[in-house]
Order: C-alpha cells, then structure tokens, then sequence
C-alpha cells in the first residue's frame, strides 16, 4: 500500500514537472550580457526603451515630440535615411488629428513587395504613462534587429519598411495616415507588427489576414523561431474584444496582412504611469527580440505576393515548436474521435471492464464537479469584489494579487475533483469514469468544429486519452507509464489556457479557468483517478487553495508601484458660469475628498454628451468648485449661408489657451459631409472611438493648431453644438494649486483625467 501510495506521489511531482517546464519555457529566463554585435541584445534593446521612456510622450506633449526626433536619430545612425510623414486624418470613430510618422527604408535586391516593421511611438494620455512596454518595447525591439540586420551586412531579397507610427493610442490614425497617403504603402506585401497589453509575460503571435490563413501560418512555420507562443483560438477571442491594433488599418483600409506580437501579463500597468522602464519584464523583452528577428529575416527573403490563401489553418505551439494543420481536417478528425469513443465503449461492454452503472455513476461525479468549481469561482469572485471594493479601481480587471486568486482558485477546484473522485473501492472506476468527460469534450469539440474552428486543436487531448480507454479496453490492463506519457498532449496544449484566460479577459472569468481544470482532470482520469488516499490530496490542495487566498489578502492592499488609480477634473460651464469637481472613482481616498469633500453630489447632469473612454467610464461623482474663469476658445463662422435645402457652415474654432482636446456633440438632429482640417472621415470599420451619434469628433490639438470644421445640416434646422475643451495640465495650471497625489496613488487610466474641461456651446436660431 505504501508503495503504491508513493507511487502514486511520484506521478503528481511528473505531472507537476511538466506543467512547470511547460511555463518556464515559454520565455527566456536568463538576460544575455555581452551579446556579440551582429546578434540581438536584450540589453542594447533596453537602452533604447529608458531614453524613451524618460517621460510621458502622449501626442500635443513636449515629451511626444522629443520621441520622434530621437527615432529619426536613431535611424540615421543606422546609415538609413528617415524622413517624417505628417497630417491630418480623421477616423470613422471622430477621432482627428495631425499625426507624425517616422520612417526609413533598406533597400532590397529585387523589386517585390516590401516588409513593413510597425509599431508606434505615442504613449497613451490622461494617464501619464510612460509607455515602456507599450509601446517602446516594440521601437527597441525594431530598432535593435534592424541594427543586427545591418551589422551582418545582408542585403535581403525585399525592401524592408521601418514605421513608427503616431497616434495609435488615440484612433489608429498615424497608421491610416501612412496607408491612405503615403506612396510605400502600395507595395507593402506583409506587415510584423508589435504591441503590448501588459508589461511582461510570453509574447503571443496574433495574425490578421483579410482571407485564409494558411500561407501565413507556413511562412511563421518556416521562420523556425525557437520560442513560438501562438494558437488559433487566440485570434478567435482577439476579434471579439474591443482591442485593435494598427496592424487593423493595414488589414481593413490595405488589404494588407500580417503578424501581431503582444505580451498581456500583469495588465495591471497598461496604459498606467506604472508602465515604466523598470517595470517591463526583461525576459518578455527578450522573447519579443527572439521571436520578432528571425521572423523578420525569414519574410525579409520570402515571396510577399504569395501570402494571400482562400484556405485556414487550425495552429497551435509546443515548447520549442509550432504545429499546424488545415482546418477541412477538424470534422474527420471530430467523427473519427467520436466512432472510436463508441465503439469502446461497445468493445468495454462486450468484455465486461465498462459498466454501464459505474458510467452512469461518473456522468453524476463529473457535472458535480463542473458545478461546484466553477460556482466557487464564480461566486467567490463576486464576493471578493465586495469584501474588497478597491477591486473595483482597476479597470482592466486584473488585480495586483490577480495570479494568486489564479492559484488559489484553481487549487480549491483540484482539492474539489480529488474529493469527489475519492473512493473507498478496492478497484478504481477512472476508466469507466472517463466516458463522462470524453462525452463533454466531444460536445465541445462539435461546438468548435460548428462556430469557433480557430480551437479545433482541443481535440488532440481527447485523442490521447481516447487511447488510455482503447489500452485499457484491449488489455484489461492499466499501463501507467503509457498513461503518463498520454498525458503530454493535455497538459501543453490545455494547460497554458488555465492562466491565459483570467490574464487576458479579466478575473471576473476566473471560474473558466476552474471549469478547465475540471474538463482537463477528467482527460487524465486514468493517471489521477488511480491515485491512492485522494483524500491526502483534496487536503493538500484545499490547504495550498487557502495560502494562495490568504497570500492575495495579504497584498490586497494598494502601495508604491502598486497604485490606486484616482481620478480628478475640473469641469467649467462656460454659459452658465458653474464650475464642479468631478471623479469617475467609486472609491474615494483622501487625496480626492480633499476637493470632493465627505458628501459629494451623484454626478449624474455631468454624464450628458459622454466623452469616450475604452470600459465605457461616466462621472460618479461631484461638488461644486469655484468659478475660474478659464478663457474658451474664439468661435468664427466663416460661412452660414442656404443653398437649396441645405444649410452649410464653415466654423473656426482658436484656442484661446493650452489645449490637449476638443469634443464637440450636435444637440439637435445630424449633421453629414463632414470635413475637419480639410480631411474626411476614413471608411474603417475599427471599434476605435465609436460613441453615440451626437458626436461630432474629438480633436487632439497638436501646438495649438485651430480646428476648422465644414458641414452641413437641413436647411430650416438650427445649430447647436456642445464643445468641451480639455487641457490635461490641471495638477500644474496656474489657477489651481492641486496636492501631489500619494506614492501609492496614480492617475486613472482610460478616462479623460487631470484634466480641465470648459464646456461651452455655439448656437444658431434656425434661418426663415
């Protein structure tokens, strides 16, 4: 019995193993020092990020413009010759800006299409991030493999493009603004594209092609890239959330396709004044630069015109390796599962080692256990979100203490299988209750194969445990070795997701990840199920469960580098001569009481004529302020005149102080033929800034630059517009003398914040 029990200790320390190799490999885990000159260095990359990184760089800053002249620098020392590409484009989200690329070219042997290097310079604003990982890391990473490229001397079969692109943080519009005008852009052939969501992890490849995928899939294959961190699914989920990339603009607005190479961890920091040089994993780093440069080399020399395929392929990495196959494969490779899945169960029966009541006894088992894990989760979750409301600060949905509620509840949800699975038999049931989670995944898998193809891979696991139940069948015997090593396939291809999910999408579907581990402890049922005194395990778990909780208490308090995000503005009714303070928190600390007081107002008249933000923020909160004064801008109508039935305007709007941003909304009807600073609304169909239909456009005021805006409305119809005009200099305005928020403070992200608002409208009577 000893032994046995042993044993079976032994093979959960394998499995463990496994599944700790399987993340350890997916990034480098040591930083490279004198790296030779013709390879590239993690450590050149990072001198590149903390020279740009040395403040906030949002586009209209001081910071923004000393970014771009030091890339077009940093280009010239390569002995490229960059150029700038300025102006204006307005996106079809409203969004308008003057926009300022940097550019450089190396040029080919051959007249092909050429390889475009995107990633884009401008930090995101309001929030005075730094922008390290997003988006420097991408600009070092290039700027370092464009560097090693040269030192070795290649001249590669295409042109390579280098773009660093403005605005990305706003509407994409610094990538429009090179595909819509610039005269490279037609013969760009495939783009590598890099971005960030987070500040460390693996770096994942998401493509994006217009038709099929299986070209591009071959040529990522052919790149050898020694560690590849990509599947299909992840596509799949990409497109469903509000995220885009200026490799979308490419894709919609140039039928141009190509890779995205992203790291998502600790998204705590995205788009945060925490996004900084020392917060960027080195480690991710190097991965980017380990993944991006061979890839890079590879299409440098490959036929571009050759991308394009009306067929897909299912996708998925392995440690060190990437597999691939099309996707006319998943319905044959669903119905062979399937026939072989019935016809053990036919074969089990016929030699008696399947009984029908035991079967029976496992369907019961595991739907208790895919109820109870993730209702634990599920609801465990939502009471933590009460037990601890500063929770709520954090918009993206993952909190600091996010990996240990990770743990934690995934740990409680093995103690939850190993507990019910338990038994008091001299004989384990495993195999017979291996059918209930081959009928589960069965039922998945059709699924996948009906709506979501991108995760047709999911049915190799059931392959391999489909052949523990065909040994087990055919020789009454269980083989444990056999078994262990069946076990592989679940574990690097399943596993990663456990994690992936909550990081990507939030904790709020932590209970996914609990539902996993279910599904995937029903796969190995023949390693786990034979498992001696499961109840030692549901103890050991259920203990580890609470340490990683109690752990996540311990640091779920907020402090330096792992910051409150607060929120504050000062809004200015311009015609009716108020001024309030206001917050988008629902927590307040001492720092926003001190201007909102112990009582503050439901900011409810505050949240007309929304200003845009990603997770859909209004004012919670508010209390009157004193009255400023704060000077809004000359209005001049250039032109008001009827020309059958149409009324057309042609209005001036001059800053008549600092400003970072301009919103206007139309109060009454709509308003069509919109042209601002001389440019069209762009026919993209990215989510990027969408709002409701009374705005106009929201304007990003680059040196101060008036907005003209040409339009017309119905001929008998007034004029009446909303114009908010913002500054983000409310910590350092001279009017006001704002307290430095705390170390363990910093400014809310995603939300127009620190920020002064004059509110004003312009006003026509309709004409008779």
């Amino acid at each position: 019995m000893q032994k046995t029990t042993n044993f079976s200790f032994l093979k959960l320390l394998l499995l463990v193993s496994i599944t700790f190799l399987i993340f350890y490999v997916m990034v480098p885990q040591t930083e490279e020092t004198n790296t030779p000159i013709n390879e590239f260095s993690t450590e050149r990359a990072l001198a590149h990020v903390k020279a740009i990184t040395k403040k906030p760089h949002y586009i209209g800053s001081k910071g923004h413009e000393e970014a771009a002249n030091y890339l077009y620098n940093e280009l010239k020392k390569l002995g490229l010759n960059p150029q700038f590409q300025e102006g204006f484009t307005l996106s079809d989200g409203g969004i308008l800006v003057n926009s300022k690329n940097v550019l450089a070219r190396i040029k080919g042997k051959e007249q092909g299409k050429a390889l475009l290097l995107l990633s884009h310079y401008d930090s995101a604003p309001h929030s005075k991030s730094l922008g390290a990982s997003d988006d420097a890391s991408g600009i070092a990473t290039i700027l370092e493999s464009a560097r090693a490229f040269l030192v070795n001397k290649q001249t590669p079969k295409n042109d390579i493009i280098i773009l660093f692109t403005d605005a990305e943080e706003i509407g994409l519009n610094g990538a429009a603004l090179f595909v819509q005008n610039h005269p490279w852009a037609k013969n760009v052939g495939a783009v590598i594209n890099l971005e960030a969501r987070g500040s460390s992890g693996p770096g994942y490849m998401l493509m994006e092609t217009n038709e099929g995928n299986a070209k591009m899939v071959n040529a990522f294959s052919q790149s050898n890239l020694t560690r590849p961190n990509s599947n299909s699914l992840m596509y799949s989920i990409y497109k469903m959330l509000p995220n885009d990339t200026d490799l979308t603009v490419f894709r919609e607005l140039g039928k141009i396709q190509g890779f995205n190479f992203a790291f998502i961890d600790n998204h705590f920091n995205y788009h945060t004044a925490q996004d900084s040089y020392q917060n960027l994993d080195k480690r991710t780093l190097a991965h980017q630069g380990s993944n991006f440069y061979p890839l890079m080399v590879h299409l440098a020399n490959a036929d571009l015109s050759e991308l394009d395929s009306p067929e897909d392929k299912v996708y998925f990495s392995i440690p060190f390796g990437f597999i691939s196959y099309p996707f006319d494969w998943i319905l044959p490779m669903l119905l062979i599962a399937t026939a072989i899945f019935l016809f053990l169960i036919f074969l089990g029966y016929s030699k008696r080692v399947l009984d029908p009541s035991e079967i029976a006894k496992g369907f019961l088992t595991f739907f208790i256990a895919l109820v109870v894990t993730g209702g634990i989760a599920f609801f465990g979750w939502k009471l933590l979100l009460k037990v601890y409301p500063q929770y709520n600060d954090i918009q993206q949905g993952f909190t600091y203490n996010g990996h240990d509620y990770i743990y934690g509840f995934v740990s409680i949800a093995l103690a939850i299988c190993f507990l019910l699975y338990h038994s008091k038999k001299s004989k384990p049931q495993e195999y017979n209750q291996l059918i209930a989670p081959l009928f589960f995944w069965l039922l998945i898998n059709l699924g996948i194969a009906l709506q979501l193809k991108g995760a047709g891979f999911f049915i190799i696991p059931v392959l391999s445990s489909l052949l523990m139940l065909a040994c087990f069948v055919v020789t009454q015997k269980s083989k444990s070795i056999l078994n262990l090593l069946l076990s592989i396939p679940t574990l690097v291809i399943l596993v990663p997701f456990v994690e992936m999910f909550p990081i990507g999408l939030g904790l709020k579907i932590v209970f996914v990840s609990t539902l996993f581990v279910t599904l995937i402890f029903g796969l190995l049922l023949p390693v786990v199920g034979s498992f001696q005194n499961k109840k030692a395990y549901f103890y050991l778990f259920l203990v580890l469960g609470i340490c990683f909780l109690g752990k996540a208490h311990y640091t779920s308090d907020y402090k330096e580098n792992k910051a409150k995000p607060n929120s504050l503005v000062y809004i200015q009714k311009a015609d009716e001569r108020k001024a309030y303070w206001a917050t988008y928190d629902k927590n307040l600390d001492e720092w926003t009481k001190g201007y909102l007081g112990e009582k503050p107002l439901n900011a409810t008249i505050l949240n007309t004529n929304k200003i845009y933000s990603k997770y859909k923020s209004e004012f919670t909160l508010m209390t009157p302020a004193p009255y400023k004064n704060i000077p809004k801008s000359t209005v001049n109508f250039v032109q008001d005149s009827i020309i059958g039935n149409h009324r057309y305007f042609n209005i001036e709007l001059v800053p008549a102080r600092k400003l970072n941003r301009i919103d206007i909304f139309f109060n009454s009807g709509k308003l069509d033929n919109l042209k601002a600073n001389g440019v069209i609304s762009l026919d993209l169909k990215s989510a990027i800034g969408n709002a409701k239909e009374d705005k106009v456009l929201t304007y990003y005021v680059v040196d101060s630059t008036s907005l003209q805006l040409k339009f017309r409305i119905p001929a008998k119809a007034k004029l009446d517009l909303n114009i908010k005009e913002s500054s983000f200099d409310l910590l350092e305005h001279p009017k006001f003398s704002i307290a430095k928020r705390k170390s363990w403070m910093m400014p809310t992200p995603f939300v127009l914040n620190d920020a002064v608002i004059v509110e004003h409208r312009i006003f026509r009577n309709a004409k008779n």
